[in-house]
């Protein structure tokens, strides 16, 4: 392939070169059939080999039961915010949510429309800088599931330890999901948009418990039941195909590694040489907590906004691309998911500490 530059970019993301250049193949002719992957009927029996295959290896790789329905959508991981309380939650039924971020909050708002919401904790106050432990909050009996973000992109945070409440958990993964293993059957719902650790944007994975799928109001528009989607195995109407075909590429790269236990190991390992160069360093200031701190967004701050525009404007320059913190918190975020290279993070850090030295 042609030299790459390094992409911190929070999402869409980099992926694999490896993935991108058989994608590459399979946009032009798909395994030799004479046409592309994205002009093969949905139905036909190549694509549906296509998505069956994505779907074993999610479930080979997040160890998911049989008795969890797994769903490729569009509309985004947004759509899921309403999508969840349409199908979970009724006008007189209370469910409990974690405010850790911008998405956790446009969560929240979509939530109210359907049901009665109960912030249980909210990290808003402190420019969202952490995440809560279990004993920080309370989930109420009465509530029908309890809801999180697992990592916050534009803040760097995440949980390391997921809550254990006696409800179902819902939880966003959009941003971590494959970084690290987890054990899905607390989890009642877990939806990731792709277009971080998984593919293309696109697509949005659901993986939901099929006793849930009993609590959707018969009064749904058909396409936003889950269950329609489950007795059509993701063919109610048609689906993203090239993204469903490039997350299972993405997922062959991955069990190819090692899998979701070899991959954290990495990730550890990036995320600890960047953590330790702005601890290091009298001269950056990291903007999440450092209990709360992410593995896959680390977010930073330098002395003034002129030495971060100035420190981007360098970084871009040495191919180290999207590096511009986001505009709620300005700053810097290097965004290091599971495709970004050790090498990438290795030449931040050593543009670190010489912009540091010079300025």
């Amino acid at each position: 392939m042609p030299k790459r530059i390094f992409n911190f970019s929070a999402g869409p993301s980099t992926l694999p070169p490896e993935v991108l250049a058989q994608a590459a193949r399979g946009l032009v002719n798909h395994q030799d059939l004479g046409m592309s992957v994205i002009e093969i009927s949905h139905r036909a029996k190549p694509f549906m080999a296509v998505i069956e295959e994505a779907e074993q290896l999610l479930r080979e790789l997040l160890d998911i039961p049989d008795n969890y329905k797994v769903l490729f959508l569009q509309g985004g991981a947004s759509m899921q915010f309403a999508m969840i309380p349409m199908n979970l939650l009724r006008p007189d039924q209370m469910a409990c949510y974690l405010n850790t971020g911008v998405w956790a909050k446009k969560a929240i708002k979509e939530a109210k429309l359907f049901g009665k919401i109960e912030v249980a904790y909210s990290s808003e106050g402190l420019t969202y800088n952490h995440v809560p432990a279990p004993a920080d909050y309370q989930v109420s009996p009465g509530a029908e599931y309890l809801y999180f973000v697992s990592n916050n992109t534009i803040y760097g945070t995440q949980f390391h330890s997921f809550p254990t409440p006696h409800v179902p958990m819902v939880c966003d993964m959009s941003s971590d999901i494959l970084s690290r293993p987890f054990d899905i059957r607390p989890f009642g719902l877990v939806f990731a948009g792709a277009q971080k650790n998984m593919g293309p944007a696109g697509v949005t994975v659901v993986i939901i418990r099929e006793d849930l799928l009993t609590k959707t109001p018969g009064h749904l528009p058909t396409i936003f039941k889950y269950r329609t989607h489950v007795e059509s195995a993701s063919m109610f109407n048609t689906p993203p195909c090239f993204a469903i075909y490039v997350v299972g590429l993405v997922l062959k790269w991955l069990k190819g590694l090692g899998g979701v236990a070899a991959i954290e190991q990495i990730n550890r390992e990036k995320a600890a040489l960047l953590y330790d160069t702005i601890d290091r360093l009298d001269f950056y200031r990291g903007h999440a907590r450092r209990d709360s701190r992410s593995l896959m967004n680390v977010t930073f701050n330098l002395p003034s906004p002129e030495l971060e525009t100035k420190f981007v404007k360098e970084a871009t320059a040495l191919g180290l691309d999207g590096l511009k913190g986001h505009r709620s918190v300005g700053g810097c975020r290097a965004s290091i998911y599971n495709a970004f290279p050790r090498e990438g993070v290795e030449r931040l850090v050593s543009l670190m500490e010489d912009f540091a030295a010079r300025n």
